[in-house]
């Protein structure tokens, strides 16, 4: 379904500090955070190459458990899984609830030419996902759905662009009760807008609602364009709604921006969309993380974007299988479906790396396995600590297989890895693609 070209390549020599944008084997925008079991899900859209206009033709999955390695589990969902869409698959939610995962998507109805919200379930966080009901939940022309389940147990929908809507939404999550309430935006509510008679409030599109210690918020993308992050308070799932502020300031080279916030393993963190990857821009945007503490009263601060990121949660284990997917940052590389299952990292040239960060290696690693194919004469994987060019704790050598999708396991010595370290998996060899690598493992 995708060809990608060569987007990474283009990435700098030595971003060793730069772990903002979190996704680089891609595009990436508007992301959806869920918790869920431990994990951090995350959700996104996907701007295609050298896009003129958010032209999008699938979502995006990934997964973390420390905040900063980001598993790829590629697209469960795309507009080819709803029968009745014709194109533009923008900003959506996942929510879980009864043991599903239910993904709420804004599409072009073919029949009608109008955006509309389709829902697709499954029974994992990573699909694949199936349309629920054949047509679409809900119509209205308007875009940006947000769900949220009540303490009570009443989950409501909420999208619009440029009107902002909900629906109380059934137990079954595909069906909805009474008709679309629209919410009054009013300057009390969302701001005040200047030199626009039509739009007289911040609210643009892109609310995400959530609530927290009995508050309940609305964060929006505010006042195109460019766009800034602001929010709103209120007591209640359906207002009345008090404007509480900026809370990302216009910046970072896309005109619009998206919010989705989560709390994890007892810290908070906005995700937004920027442009800071090489070639990117307002369709060509990337997912970003930030970590940040509420004020009293609950109140969210102002964030700046940065190029740090959030820091990590703790530790990645070696000692275990890690998929090669697996990725604080990447120089390179892209990844795709696996005949194995899953994906592997692949369009692996000399001098490509990916990053892994905070490795805890203990006492010491002894040896290094790694699940590689090539349909050339292979390469060499060269295990670098703290840098690309940091110390090395190894080198395997990977043959040939007979293809790209003939599957061995390689093993090399190690030496040297101890404690806590950035792991580089390093790419050497002769020119073009080398090998794929779909998991590593050290002992």
């Amino acid at each position: 379904m995708l060809v990608l070209l060569g987007l990474v390549a283009f990435l700098p020599a030595h971003p060793a500090r730069a772990d903002n944008p979190i996704i680089q084997t891609v595009y990436t925008a508007d992301p959806a955070p869920l918790v869920h079991n431990g994990r951090v899900y995350l959700y996104t859209g996907h701007d295609e190459d050298g896009s003129t206009w958010f032209t999008m033709k699938d979502w995006r999955v990934w997964s973390s458990a420390d905040m900063v390695n980001w598993t790829d589990h590629g697209s469960p969902l795309s507009l080819t899984t709803f029968s009745w869409a014709k194109s533009d698959a923008w900003a959506g939610q996942t929510i879980y609830r009864n043991g599903r995962f239910y993904w709420y998507v804004p599409t072009t109805n073919r029949a009608t030419g109008r955006m509309a919200i389709g829902v697709a379930v499954s029974d994992s966080p990573t699909g694949p996902f199936r349309d629920a009901l054949g047509r679409p939940l809900i119509e209205n022309g308007e875009i940006d759905p947000t769900v949220f389940i009540d303490d009570d147990g009443q989950a409501y929908l909420y999208w619009g662009n440029p009107h902002l809507w909900y629906v109380k939404l059934n137990p079954d999550m595909t069906s909805y009760s009474g008709s679309a309430t629209q919410i009054p935006l009013t300057t009390a509510g969302f701001g005040t807008r200047t030199g626009d008679a039509n739009r007289p409030t911040l609210f643009e599109e892109g609310p995400w609602v959530y609530k927290r210690n009995g508050l309940y918020y609305l964060v929006f993308a505010a006042k195109c364009c460019s766009e800034f992050l602001a929010y709103s308070t209120a007591p209640g799932p359906t207002g009345p709604w008090t404007y509480r502020g900026t809370i990302m300031p216009t910046q970072g080279g896309s005109f619009t921006n998206h919010a989705g916030i989560v709390d994890y393993q007892g810290g908070s963190y906005l995700f937004y969309h920027n442009g800071a990857l090489p070639g990117g821009g307002g369709f060509t945007r990337s997912v970003a993380v930030e970590k940040f503490t509420y004020g009293s009263g609950g109140t969210i601060p102002t964030i700046n974007m940065t190029a740090s990121g959030a820091p990590q949660v703790g530790t990645l284990n070696p000692y275990v299988r890690q998929e090669a997917e697996t990725i604080a940052w990447e120089s390179g590389v892209e990844t795709e479906p696996s005949g194995e299952g899953g994906m592997n990292v692949g369009w692996i040239e000399n001098g490509d790396y990916i990053k892994v960060k905070g490795v805890a290696f203990g006492s010491g690693a002894r040896t290094f396995a790694v699940r590689v194919a090539s349909a050339s004469s292979g390469g060499r994987l060269e295990l670098r600590l703290d840098g690309v060019n940091g110390p090395s704790a190894g080198t395997c050598t990977v043959p040939g297989t007979g293809g790209w999708q003939t599957w061995s396991t390689v093993s090399c010595p190690v030496s040297g890895a101890t404690g806590t370290r950035d792991l580089y998996l390093k790419f050497t060899g002769g020119s073009g693609y080398l090998f794929n690598m779909n998991w590593w493992q050290f002992s």
